[in-house]
């Protein structure tokens, strides 16, 4: 059963419930906090760029480190003092391993494509 409160309204506010001013200077607040935490985010994808930059300049040849991913995972559950329960936080995490991962992936493909390119010019 779908959650009444993922609805979308398609922007309209409802009639019955007028936006207090609290409520706005909370939201605003979310707001606020949602553009910090998508910075915080792509600073985050960057550097796991980087790693697999140095993961593959290094010989490495997988992408994927699960020793490394428990090791993010443990420290997560164990920074979380809630309230977000401990299994959506780490949904959360895992999602955004697997985005970081596709990342290099991709830089992986295109770096590969750029070396042959480089070496047909020869």
């Amino acid at each position: 059963m779908a959650d009444p409160t993922d609805q979308p309204t398609g922007g309209r506010r409802s009639a019955k419930t007028p936006e207090t001013p609290e409520l706005r200077r909370l939201r605003h607040r979310i707001d606020a906090l949602d553009r910090r935490i998508v910075g915080l985010l792509n600073e985050r994808a960057e550097l796991a760029r980087e790693a697999g930059r140095a993961k593959a300049a290094g010989g490495r040849r997988a992408i994927r480190d699960a020793e490394r991913e428990r090791e993010v995972l443990l420290r997560v559950t164990m920074a979380n003092t809630g309230p977000l329960p401990q299994s959506e936080l780490l949904a959360v995490y895992r999602r955004l391993m697997a985005a970081t991962r596709a990342l290099e992936a991709m830089d992986r493909t295109r770096d590969g494509m750029a070396r042959r390119g480089s070496s047909d010019a020869d």
